[in-house]
């Protein structure tokens, strides 16, 4: 058996979570609440920008890529211009070299590739809470 893992208490922290699967969303949500982070959702890049502006309890965010309206690459960019320190954690499904190199080139902290692996997750969000 694996050893059991204490998940981190982020009770005074809040995330962001941007992606536009309900199914995806779900599952991090679900992951995240023995941590207590309080969770908040954003379905595409152009709402990010808009919760990241006017909610100033975030503490990290976690954004899809691939979205439609505004693409994660996009809503990485415009958040990092008014808060250049929020952490930013690009989701992404496609795992090519150029791909991630274009996550950190919009703005990305750190990546984690889907399907994400909750200790993974966590492990990624430790670094910057």
């Amino acid at each position: 058996m694996g050893a059991s893992v204490t998940p981190p208490d982020w009770s005074d922290k809040t995330v962001l979570i941007v992606e536009d699967v309900n199914d995806n969303f779900l599952f991090l949500k679900t992951y995240l609440r023995k941590t207590k982070i309080a969770v908040l959702w954003a379905k595409d890049g152009q709402e990010a920008i808009d919760m990241a502006a006017q909610d100033k309890s975030i503490d990290i965010v976690l954004m899809d890529i691939r979205m439609p309206n505004v693409d994660g690459y996009q809503a990485t960019k415009e958040i990092k211009q008014f808060l250049p320190d929020l952490p930013i954690i690009a989701q992404t499904a496609y795992a090519l070299n150029s791909d991630y190199q274009k996550v950190f080139d919009s703005g990305c902290d750190d990546y984690i590739t889907k399907p994400i692996l909750g200790v993974s997750l966590l492990e990624k969000m430790s670094a910057f809470l």
